[in-house]
């Protein structure tokens, strides 16, 4: 039986499609497919009950050989169950995060859900209206949650229970704006991380993946004020937490 070796769990809307596209070219590195509908294996009860058999028979048959096995649901950052499931099942497993700004995350969100028919306000409307929207999700939203502009961008908090269950060197905590001004270095580290050669010189670095920009569209001066005032306190804890500068924010 294959089991991953790495997962990649989030955050949505900050680079994790685009960590999926260049690593799924790396000759060392099998990752599940297909990307959609990802896994989620370990966030969905129903999936999770079917126990390890079938996650490494649905998932990584073809896994043999690799040295490195991983696969990819961004939803595994915000599932409350699911660090205990990883540590409980895979106690040695690699984890990969990528944060982005959450002002320009939430955004992005509300663009994607824009994009698939699911957002009829505006993203000033929807920040304004967010606490009882979350409260109502239906079934069918229980997952994608496409109305959860700010609680996805409370990074810290989401990642603490896998800090408190994870030694720190089974945790990368990748930046966006990082990996866009720096897409070579921050694959390098990413690959050393995971025990692989460097990726490939023929892969392009530099390409664009599950974009949700539309049009000209552009956050507003009070969307952008009120969510600045929103992740002040949250972007605090989470460079306590990381012990690192965050690029979207000055130094205190």
């Amino acid at each position: 039986m294959t089991l991953p070796t790495f997962i990649i769990g989030g955050a949505p809307r900050a680079g994790t499609t685009y960590l999926f596209h260049v690593l799924s070219q790396h000759p060392d590195v099998y990752l599940a497919k297909p990307r959609v509908p990802e896994p989620k294996f370990f966030l969905i009860d129903e999936e999770y009950h079917k126990g390890l058999d079938y996650y490494a028979a649905r998932y990584f048959a073809g896994a043999h050989g690799f040295r490195a096995v991983g696969e990819k649901s961004t939803n595994y950052l915000e599932g409350i169950s699911v660090a205990a499931r990883i540590r409980h099942d895979l106690p040695e497993v690699k984890l990969v995060f990528v944060l982005r700004d959450p002002v320009e995350r939430a955004f992005s969100n509300f663009l994607w859900s824009r994009k698939n028919g699911l957002e009829t306000l505006s993203f000033d409307e929807a920040i304004v209206e967010k606490p009882a929207r979350e409260a109502a999700y239906p079934s069918a939203y229980r997952y994608s949650r496409p109305f959860s502009y700010t609680s996805r961008g409370m990074y810290a908090t989401l990642l603490q229970p896998y800090y408190d269950l994870f030694p720190r060197n089974q945790i990368m905590v990748l930046f966006l704006e990082e990996i866009e001004a720096g897409p070579k270095a921050a694959m390098e580290a990413l690959c050393d991380y995971l025990g692989v050669g460097p990726i490939p010189g023929n892969v392009d670095l530099h390409t664009r993946v599950n974009s949700a920009r539309e049009g000209n569209k552009q956050l507003s001066e009070f969307a952008r004020c009120r969510l600045r005032d929103a992740f002040r306190e949250p972007n605090r804890r989470l460079n306590r937490l990381l012990d690192r500068g965050l690029p979207w924010c000055e130094p205190d």
